[in-house]
């Protein structure tokens, strides 16, 4: 689920104005799944409704800085975990 919440805010960043019709068709998901995604990024104030479909906020900047941030930092720590020659832990 946060995957496609994530997938739907990426399409409002990428193709503002954008509606749940061409949301669906370009993503395969059903158009309630991409209204409930759209519902919870407006809740999250990430995105807003306008005529023409979904629009960004003034947050969603700040909140994909803030994210893409923290998910370098998931990878490093996930990279510092890994197990890079199976001769050092044999030996």
């Amino acid at each position: 689920m946060l995957e496609r919440h994530l997938q739907v805010l990426k399409m409002v960043i990428e193709n503002e104005p954008i509606g749940i019709v061409k949301m669906s068709n370009e993503t395969g998901y059903p158009h309630h799944k991409v209204r409930y995604s759209l519902r919870v990024l407006e809740e999250e104030n990430l995105i807003e409704p306008s005529s023409q479909g979904a629009i960004k906020t003034e947050h969603t900047a700040d909140f994909v800085d803030d994210l893409d941030g923290k998910i370098d930092e998931i990878i490093e720590k996930l990279n510092g975990m890994k197990i890079e020659d199976v001769a050092e832990i044999q030996g």
